[in-house]
């Protein structure tokens, strides 16, 4: 069945700027395949939300195991056009993560996402954070750099929000080194809010992917010790958004037609026996999801499609057991609404 776009103008303008992202990264990202890597293109998978009626999406996948562990540019929109009762009328979105399979080659997440109300108020959502298993100052230095130039003056508030939000209080330390994050974001000027959303989306996808053109080309030389780090990190990673990422959670309470499709921020394989080492260092009741999670992984930390789908079901199960945790995951200066949205 085919995918229903939404009726609202301000929704259409949003899927086509986050497909028009999509595409420039995608395209950037398959070039970078075919001069260095193993030249695979990514490939398209669709999902489709009440079969198409109120939206789906589609996500490119890498093919490319020499140059990625994983790597997912996602695009969705939901809506509810006919749905009066909802307080949401649409949300659109681009949500890509990349995991470098070089250790010396950071990781990066993108979000950009526009979300229109059914009282006609909208906003948008900001996000980039660089994921380094190994630090590099000077990719810091670049990538800082870049969010500084692209944001203007909501650097220092949207840096500020991106430091509480990636932080992760039971570890005592941070997921990634750079932090941007836009919550609830409006002027008065609908237009330059979406010209601020385009441009930095289309600047932060340009200075990452030079970024890691030149490390796949400068840092060849990969140790054991580095690869150990790597699966170290990707254990800090999945740990992060399978416990305190409200935006994975919130995709999962919502619906469970696109589970494989939210959970494709997550590295091929992590340490379970660091995981399980975590188990205690959480407040309750997250022990138990920590605990549960861990549960589903095999001893060979291998994250596939069907443990994926099971750690999926973990997450929604726990917050319904739970509610009350979802106080617990992470957040800016301001929480939002977004499931509540839905209903």
């Amino acid at each position: 069945m085919k995918m229903i776009m939404s009726a609202s103008q301000d929704a259409m303008d949003a899927y086509q700027l986050v497909r028009n992202l999509q595409n420039r990264f995608v395209e950037k990202l398959n070039n970078l395949s075919a001069t260095l890597g193993e030249n695979k293109k990514f490939e398209e998978v669709t999902w489709l939300r009440d079969e198409g009626l109120h939206g789906g999406g589609s996500r490119f996948e890498s093919r490319d195991e020499l140059l990625f562990n994983t790597a997912s540019v996602n695009v969705s929109q939901v809506h509810y056009d006919e749905m009066h009762e909802k307080n949401l009328q649409s949300a659109t979105a681009i949500s890509t993560i990349i995991h470098p399979r070089n250790p010396h080659v950071p990781s990066v997440h993108i979000h950009i996402s526009f979300t229109k109300l059914r009282d006609n108020n909208s906003y948008w959502r900001v996000m980039a954070d660089l994921n380094p298993s190994i630090l590099n100052e000077e990719d810091r230095v670049i990538f800082d750099k870049a969010l500084h130039v692209l944001s203007g003056n909501t650097y220092k508030e949207a840096t500020l929000q991106g430091e509480k939000y990636f932080n992760i209080p039971a570890l005592h330390r941070h997921r990634g080194i750079s932090h941007f994050y836009l919550e609830n974001y409006k002027t008065e000027d609908k237009q330059k809010d979406y010209n601020f959303a385009n441009s930095f989306g289309e600047g932060i996808i340009d200075t990452y992917v030079e970024l890691i053109t030149n490390g796949f080309k400068q840092r060849t030389t990969i140790l054991e010790r580095d690869k150990e780090q790597q699966l170290d990190y990707h254990t800090l990673y999945l740990f992060q958004v399978l416990t305190l990422d409200r935006g994975t959670t919130s995709g999962l309470l919502i619906h469970n037609q696109n589970d494989v499709g939210i959970m494709g921020s997550l590295p091929t394989h992590i340490n379970k026996k660091l995981l399980e080492l975590w188990i205690k260092k959480v407040p309750a009741p997250q022990h138990e999801l920590v605990e549960n999670l861990s549960a589903v992984i095999g001893d060979d930390g291998l994250i596939d499609t069907t443990t994926k789908e099971k750690l999926a079901q973990v997450v929604r199960e726990h917050y319904k057991k739970y509610p009350h945790a979802l106080t617990m995951q992470a957040s800016g200066h301001s929480i939002p609404t977004t499931v509540k949205n839905h209903n």
